[in-house]
């Protein structure tokens, strides 16, 4: 039975560990775009802009925090936590695409 708790436990490792890479991945390349955006806002000196990526930036810092837990969470609770990391990632992703278009228009 020991084998069976440690494959388990060793699967729901390795299922974190993808899931982390895929949603670092994602956080990344969005922290790009973010950059581009919030150096825009800084030359137009557009404030709520330059606030907007501020709130954003600490956004991101708690998704990386959230990923980081993640590997202490119990087995039951891992695929509600991916599930609020997930959505919190799209609606970040989202967030800094449109902070992103509001720059460029401006």
């Amino acid at each position: 039975m020991a084998t069976t708790g440690t494959q388990t436990t060793h699967t729901v490792s390795a299922t974190i560990k993808a899931f982390q890479d895929k949603v670092k991945a994602q956080v990344e390349e969005a922290k790009t775009k973010l950059a581009q955006a919030e150096a825009k806002a800084k030359d137009k000196k557009a404030q709520a802009d330059i606030t907007a990526a501020a709130k954003l930036n600490a956004a991101k810092v708690d998704i990386d925090r959230r990923l980081q837990d993640l590997k202490t969470t119990n087995a039951v609770h891992v695929a509600r936590a991916k599930a609020y990391i997930a959505t919190d990632v799209a609606q970040f992703k989202t967030a800094v695409d449109d902070l992103a278009a509001k720059v460029s228009k401006s």
